[in-house]
């Protein structure tokens, strides 16, 4: 492990495998069903985009909305949806990062590298060919058509191959070859980044004040060329543009603070942000309060404002919430997340295979129930309740076989 001398520095020593974090596991299973939840009232959204007449139609909200249920929407759930967007796949990338430099120690570049193409990219193209064209057929029903050879032609004119939320999938691979590359380049730039994020277990909230102003300045700049919904897509590899670099900034956060050491930097479970978990949480929900107020001040003076400006500071609440919440959950799960549960091992050992295969579910049940006379909140409800015991099953069913349970 690397060790911290009198002057402060960083010193190499024999690398040994990570002992598992019980709060990270936990925290990360948590963000699988935030995840799981959040697909799975999409369809109840309020004032939410036309159906499709066609899936080649020019635009095609239909991909982060499958099904549309007409007839069922509930505005909490449109709360509940940008409650997440503000913070969980950023916080997933930092999660993500924070034993890539304890694993990159002890493998090498190389090894490293083929373990993560194993994990990571061969579960990616099982998703990309199999669970994303079964998730999506449900909205080739909904748009008007119908028979498997002409959904297959229509998903072959598209120009590129929609993945769904495998996604986060393939860009992690990219960002731990990258790390990996860099490893290989300049072997001591995550002990360099170690030291950025040495003084963050006593000073929490300068290094979040860093973090931010950090964020800010990657994800602004990106959402003022691009806007803050539009999507990059190159054939099986699509990413949300204006948040790329945002991403980036949150997994090199998670290899600096997992490079000083995961039990004595800023996720010490003695440290300031474990033991202010209260204010942190106040905070995060007052920054995402804070946000709620400046949507609404927007659709009220849109017309009156400069797109520049409304760029801007869109873009600056933004980060500054993503980070808030993205501390308060972690203040909370170090804090709290101390004893082994049966029901959270067991979700921590199949939540990967769980968010592979999930979307699938949520597409069907939510087509499904189309046709049924219930109250948003209700439909809402059963849809996560089925996604949750479907999923959950199909990864214990799945990793029950000796060449699955490798890989997830």
């Amino acid at each position: 492990m690397a060790s911290l001398t009198a002057a402060g520095s960083i010193q190499s020593q024999p690398e040994s495998p990570p002992a598992h974090n019980l709060a990270l596991g936990y925290l990360r299973g948590f963000l699988v069903v935030l995840v799981l939840a959040h697909h799975s009232v999409l369809a109840y959204f309020k004032s939410p985009p036309p159906l499709p007449k066609s899936l080649t139609d020019p635009v095609r909200w239909w991909r982060a909305f499958p099904v549309i249920d007409q007839h069922a929407h509930w505005p909490g759930f449109n709360l509940f949806i940008g409650f997440n967007d503000d913070f969980f796949m950023s916080l997933m990338f930092f999660v993500s990062g924070l034993f890539v430099w304890s694993s990159l120690r002890r493998k090498g570049s190389g090894t490293f590298g083929r373990d993560r193409v194993i994990r990571l990219g061969i579960p990616f193209l099982v998703a990309a060919a199999v669970v994303a064209p079964i998730a999506y057929y449900p909205t080739y029903l909904q748009s008007g058509g119908h028979g498997i050879s002409g959904y297959a032609h229509a998903w072959m004119s598209f120009g590129d191959w929609p993945t769904g939320p495998a996604w986060f999938i393939w860009l992690l691979l990219a960002f731990d070859l990258a790390a990996a590359a860099i490893f290989a380049a300049i072997p001591g730039f995550g002990d360099a980044l170690g030291r950025l994020c040495a003084g963050a277990r006593s000073h929490p909230v300068r290094f979040f004040l860093l973090f931010t102003v950090i964020s800010i300045a990657v994800y602004t700049p990106m959402s003022l060329i691009y806007g803050a919904n539009y999507w990059t897509s190159i054939g099986l590899f699509q990413f949300q543009t204006s948040r790329l670099f945002l991403y980036a900034v949150y997994f090199l956060a998670g290899i600096g603070v997992g490079a000083y050491g995961v039990n004595r930097g800023l996720l010490a479970s003695d440290g300031l942000l474990a033991r202010h978990w209260g204010r942190w949480v106040a905070w995060g929900l007052t920054a995402f309060f804070l946000s709620v107020v400046y949507f609404f001040i927007v659709l009220a003076y849109r017309s009156a404002i400069s797109p520049n400006l409304l760029g801007v500071a869109g873009g600056c609440v933004f980060a500054i919430t993503c980070g808030s919440l993205s501390f308060a959950f972690l203040a909370l799960f170090i804090r709290f997340a101390t004893r082994r549960r049966w029901v959270y091992d067991r979700l921590s050992d199949n939540e990967y295979a769980m968010y592979l295969i999930h979307y699938m579910f949520v597409t069907w049940l939510q087509f499904a129930l189309l046709s049924f006379a219930l109250p948003a909140i209700g439909k809402g409800a059963m849809v996560f309740a089925g996604v949750l015991l479907l999923s959950w099953a199909t990864s214990a069913a799945l990793r029950s076989i000796p060449g699955v349970a490798r890989v997830v």
